[in-house]
């Protein structure tokens, strides 16, 4: 066995801008992916889905305005979380996350990291995966 288990168990988490903030990857294998998500105050990921991709969060710090639904609704949900708060977004669920304030989410998704379909974004971003 390896004197330096880093070696061959090891992950080098990768930090990918974004104009809301930032993303960490800090898990990446076949069956899953690990995220931080960093959203600065007022800023917000883009109205989505993914076809595939499921994703849970856990809202670690700050607080969020959350919209969801499902492809084909006429209005998504509305709501508000907080620290400790986590919620599962199965693939079709329609979903964006404006930040009330700076906010620190951990994602655990299935590794399908090209896998999204964006119906609004502030930032001109348009198709699937752009940073």
């Amino acid at each position: 066995m390896s004197k330096d288990p880093g070696a061959a168990y090891g992950f080098s988490p990768r930090r990918v801008e974004k104009p809301w903030g930032w993303e960490l990857i800090w898990a990446e294998a076949e069956q899953y992916v690990g995220k931080l998500l960093f959203i600065r105050a007022g800023e917000a990921l883009s109205l989505q889905y993914h076809e595939v991709k499921d994703e849970s969060w856990l809202v670690h710090e700050g607080r969020a305005r959350l919209e969801l639904g499902r492809r084909g609704d006429d209005e998504l949900d509305v709501v508000e979380v907080g620290p400790g708060e986590a919620l599962r977004c199965p693939p079709g669920t329609v979903h964006r996350l404006t930040a009330l304030e700076d906010t620190l989410i951990v994602e655990v998704s299935t590794p399908h990291l090209d896998d999204v379909v964006r119906i609004e974004d502030r930032y001109g971003r348009e198709g699937t995966s752009a940073p």
